[in-house]
Order: structure tokens, then C-alpha cells, then sequence
């Protein structure tokens, strides 16, 4: 499948955020892609990748993420892993990204379902039960929830994992990926928030 520059990672990892307050979980998560405007007080504005700015309230709790890049070598039997992916010409499903998530982290997420990033990508977070490494043909077995399924990992795909990062990081021009909660005003309030780094950037 095609794979662009602007399709560098999802995920948002090994950020602590506290739980949202009840007038804030009524709504569901949105998700915000796209780069900082600028960061003042407690404030992020984004230039979303649809176009328009959105303010965005950064609560003291909630600490920024970054990634880093890993190898297919480091995906191992029982990691928790996130993947992306799209099926391919022969209708299985292949990844456009892994996330190794950190062991605290095991759980997160954890099911099969639509993702957003393109059109036809969905979003498995589960655990690896098998590696096959054929050359380009590379499949991970998984289960979630008790129900396997299988994800081809061709070469081009990104396998990375969360790092920390700091408000520091949060610049004018860098890039976002951000889950947000969203009141009745339609205010936005930042839940976690993944900045691009040393060069590795978030899905936009």
C-alpha cells in the first residue's frame, strides 16, 4: 500500500493524564491533528490539517509524548503492541505503523476498530502471539480481548514507541497529535498530546 511522509505515526504513548472531570467525559474524544500556532500560559492554538485553528486548554496534569524508531527485531512474542493499518491488494491487513507500548502500559486500548488516518485504516491495540519473518512478507498473529488477527508488516512500514517529552517541545511549528475532551461550549481540552521530535512526527 502507498505509504506518504505525512503518515508518521499515530498513537499517543507513555503520557500520565489524569481522568477527565464529568462535564468533560460526557462528550466523546476528538482528535486533532496539526501544528502549533503557539503555546502561551495554558493555551495551545493548532492549525488543524482541515484548515482551520483551534484553541486547545493544556491542563497542568496532562505532560506531553514524543516517538522514537524501532526495528521489526524489537516487536517480540507477548508485547502489547498498536498498528495502524489498511488492507491490502490480497485483502489482508497491513500495517502502516507499529507501537511497541512500554509493559505499564499493557491493556491500553486494547480492541480492534476504525481509525481515522485514511480512508479504510483501522486501529488494532493487542497483544502478539506469533512473529512470522519471511523477508517482506512479515505477520504478526495478535489477540484482543480473546479474539486473534493477523497484520502484515511490510518494509515500509514505521515501528516506533512513546518517549517522553515536555512542554519545552511544544513549539510554533511543530506537529501535534492530540485527544481531546470536548464540553458543551465546545471548548477543547487537551487528555494527551504527542509532539514531533528529533525529526519523528505524529499522523497528520
Amino acid at each position: 500500500m502507498l505509504l506518504t511522509k505525512r503518515l508518521l505515526v499515530a498513537a499517543v504513548l507513555l503520557i500520565s493524564v489524569a481522568p477527565p472531570t464529568a462535564s468533560l467525559a460526557q462528550s466523546p474524544p476528538v482528535r486533532v491533528r496539526g501544528t502549533i500556532a503557539s503555546f502561551s500560559g495554558d493555551t495551545l492554538s493548532v492549525v488543524t490539517r482541515e484548515g482551520p485553528t483551534v484553541a486547545i486548554a493544556m491542563p497542568a496534569n496532562v505532560q506531553p509524548g514524543a516517538l522514537k524508531r524501532l526495528t521489526f527485531d524489537d516487536i517480540k512474542p507477548n508485547s502489547f503492541i498498536a498498528t495502524v493499518a489498511a488492507p491490502n491488494a490480497k485483502g489482508e491487513l497491513e500495517a502502516v505503523y507499529v507501537n511497541v507500548f512500554a509493559e505499564a502500559q499493557r491493556g491500553t486500548g486494547e480492541g480492534h476498530y476504525d481509525w481515522d488516518l485514511m480512508p479504510g485504516s483501522s486501529m488494532t491495540n493487542a497483544t502478539v502471539t506469533s512473529i512470522a519473518n519471511p523477508g517482506a512478507g512479515r505477520k504478526l498473529s495478535l489477540v484482543y480481548k480473546g479474539n486473534p488477527i493477523d497484520v502484515t508488516v511490510p518494509p515500509n512500514a514505521i515501528i516506533m514507541t512513546g518517549i517522553p517529552a515536555s512542554r519545552d517541545d511544544l513549539k510554533k511549528g511543530a506537529r501535534v497529535f492530540i485527544n481531546a475532551s470536548k464540553a458543551a461550549d465546545g471548548s477543547l481540552t487537551a487528555l494527551r498530546l504527542t509532539v514531533g521530535k528529533d525529526g519523528i512526527d505524529p499522523p497528520q
